[in-house]
């Protein structure tokens, strides 16, 4: 499945604060969720690095990480090159992450296209998870102006996720991809069953598409943000990036990638139904038992 234009961008710079009465328990410190064994003998982060190893190669992986919780990461990236690894001064929300990475693929030379990672949910089949990834790949390269989200199938009204509701098929398409027509995001019980009769999908925001038309998506829904990492541009990837970055931080707002980028973008957008495997974002204690379950 591997390709030299095919990059992976692992998103693990969460705080995991909606589940640190559980971590906390479980390893007496408040390290955030990718960094713990909550599912089998490796940590969350360890098993979206095997993840994302089968579809693309760790030379062209790249983390995205948070600098206070370097003493948690450290072991686990050791092995990645420090320009793989995009450090960021403080958590300031997904989007300013993922565009931080996106920028930094660009730095290194990076072109063609990224499946975007989340490093704390759960898939009940890697195997079967990889040939979808692949299928979105496949789908961005015939078609470089959609970015593609990987929808689950839901089985129960879940309140604690964003659904997608589904449009037309995507007719010249080879792979079965449809228009997004509308985000809903962490609705009401009633709301979620009304959405789950309808068809709509649980956003597992595992994202592929080309670096450039991602960038250009989040210039298009949050300019500003774009705009102010225009004077650290020309800095990343040299000993001064991260002074630069750490004075740009400091001055950030926290958004959503979901709620500020992707509900703003619907007609840039599609989502390929991701069927037959588990899914969930273990965001809860809740969750963690609900997989634990599934797992035996």
């Amino acid at each position: 499945m591997d390709s030299d234009s095919r990059w992976a961008l692992i998103l693990a710079g969460g705080d995991g604060t909606r589940l640190r009465p559980l971590t906390r328990q479980l390893v007496g410190d408040d390290r955030p969720k990718q960094f713990c064994r909550l599912l089998g003998g490796e940590t969350l982060l360890e098993q979206a690095q095997r993840r994302a190893a089968r579809l693309i190669s760790p030379a062209r992986t790249v983390a995205v990480v948070v600098q206070h919780h370097e003493r948690f990461y450290a072991p686990l990236l050791a092995a990645m090159p420090s320009h793989r690894l995009v450090i960021q001064p403080e958590n300031r929300g997904t989007a300013p992450a993922i565009l931080y990475g996106l920028l930094r693929l660009r730095a290194i030379g990076a072109a063609g296209s990224v499946a975007m990672l989340p490093s704390d949910h759960y898939f009940s089949d890697d195997e079967a998870f990889a040939r979808f990834v692949q299928s979105a790949f496949e789908a961005v390269e015939a078609r470089p102006d959609l970015v593609i989200l990987l929808g689950v199938v839901p089985d129960s009204a879940e309140v604690g996720y964003g659904w997608i509701e589904v449009g037309e098929r995507i007719s010249d398409s080879a792979t079965d991809l449809y228009r997004v027509r509308h985000f809903w995001e962490k609705p009401s019980a009633a709301l979620a069953h009304m959405l789950l009769t309808r068809g709509c999908l649980w956003n597992s925001f595992v994202v592929v598409g080309n670096i450039a038309a991602l960038l250009a998506l989040v210039q298009s829904a949050v300019p500003q943000l774009f705009d102010d990492f225009v004077p650290v541009r020309s800095r990343l990837t040299i000993a001064r990036e991260y002074g630069a970055v750490r004075a740009l931080y400091a001055r950030l707002p926290s958004t959503d990638f979901s709620r500020e980028v992707l509900v703003r973008s619907p007609a840039s957008l599609a989502v390929l139904r991701l069927k037959g495997i588990d899914w969930t974002d273990l965001g809860e204690p809740r969750l963690v038992r609900a997989a634990l379950a599934r797992i035996g």
